[in-house]
């Protein structure tokens, strides 16, 4: 991983403002050229799914496990302006976990309503059965947006800022908005960083745009991966810090929870860049 990432670090602005609202946003993190390749595989991909699943045109699609799919997938693995903001947030100690390909195509016409698909914080279980409060965020997602969703009613992603520090939230039976809610409004090749903890919520898609986003969640090395990962195979042509990103452990189950330097590289590289401080 080449040294020049270190000028995308989470800002101290940045590291309070996650700290207090859960999430943020950056309206530009992929470069238009890096968009349009992105945009050309994933809608191929879309449209090999749909057909395969029987998905209508106006319904929404996730692929999930999809880095494996495409060279541009795998290069947001460790995109040199996410990462920072990654270990910035979890440290050093981290694996993709989690990633999805997820697709909210163009309204029918003739619906105009926006709808909530679900209120919730990410991880499920372990919102059960670990036992402290707040629960510890263990997990972040940089969103990927492919399209333009800086206006309402393009299937934005809903937030309530600052309810990561709460363990529940009251959620309207009705249907209505829970208190505070917002939408997260992002510019083509921007991207939102956001706490599994916070309260949230796709929408449905009420505009003349699709909406067409990627999500690459990052955990703890710990914690089991929310997806039947298919990445082995892309191990070998990975550098050291992509392959620990990938879930590669040499020194097999131990490393995980007790890591020596050849099983997290991403913290020989923070010491070596940045001091024993920041590797700590």
């Amino acid at each position: 991983m080449d040294a020049s990432c270190l000028q995308y670090e989470l800002t101290e602005a940045e590291r309070l403002a996650f700290a207090q609202r859960g999430y943020l946003v950056f309206d530009e993190m992929l470069p238009p050229d890096v968009v349009d390749a992105l945009v050309e595989v994933s809608d191929r991909i879309d449209a090999e799914e749909r057909q395969k699943r029987g998905v209508g045109p106006y319904d929404r699609l996730t692929v999930r496990d999809m880095v494996w799919r495409d060279e541009r997938y795998l290069d947001l693995v460790d995109w040199p302006r996410a990462l920072p903001k990654i270990w910035g947030t979890l440290g050093w100690n981290i694996q993709i976990y989690h990633t999805v390909l997820a697709y909210s195509p163009a309204a029918e016409p003739g619906n105009g309503q926006v709808e909530m698909q679900g209120w919730h914080q990410d991880s499920d279980r372990v919102n059960h059965e670990i036992e402290s409060s707040p629960r510890p965020r263990i997990s972040v997602k940089m969103a990927y947006f492919l399209s333009d969703c800086s206006a309402v009613g393009r299937a934005n992603f809903w937030v309530v800022p600052g309810s990561h520090l709460l363990d529940a939230y009251e959620i309207p039976d009705d249907g209505s908005l829970p208190r505070n809610a917002v939408p997260v409004l992002v510019p083509q090749g921007g991207a939102v960083l956001f706490d599994r903890r916070i309260w949230h919520s796709a929408s449905s898609n009420v505009s003349a745009v699709a909406r067409k986003a990627l999500f690459y969640g990052y955990s703890y090395r710990w914690l089991r991966p929310r997806d039947d990962q298919t990445v082995e195979h892309l191990f070998e042509r990975s550098d050291p810090i992509r392959r620990q990103l990938l879930g590669y452990a040499p020194t097999g189950g131990y490393g995980y929870t007790s890591p020596t330097d050849e099983d997290v590289p991403l913290r020989v590289f923070l010491r070596q860049h940045l001091g024993a401080e920041a590797a700590a």
